[in-house]
């Protein structure tokens, strides 16, 4: 898990933004998971559940402004 999230970290910022459009966005929603699972995190692994199942749409506006303002995406660890 942790190799996975080094690798989305190290990529270029343009591919950052194209994995944050809507419907690719459930990429991001699955870092967040791999995130929080490799750093033992709970409440993270739960959120990361539900964004996942109930809404990945919703979030890609935020991961785009905030991969674009800080290049990467926001999460709670």
């Amino acid at each position: 898990m942790k190799d996975l999230v080094r690798a989305f970290d190290s990529l270029p910022k343009w591919a950052k933004v194209i994995l944050a459009l809507p419907f690719l966005d459930i990429v991001w929603a699955f870092y967040r998971l791999c995130r929080s699972i490799s750093k033992g995190n709970v409440l993270g692994i739960v959120l990361a559940i539900v964004m996942l199942i109930v809404c990945p749409i919703l979030f890609w506006i935020l991961d785009i402004i905030t991969i674009v303002l800080m290049d990467k995406v926001l999460w709670i660890d």
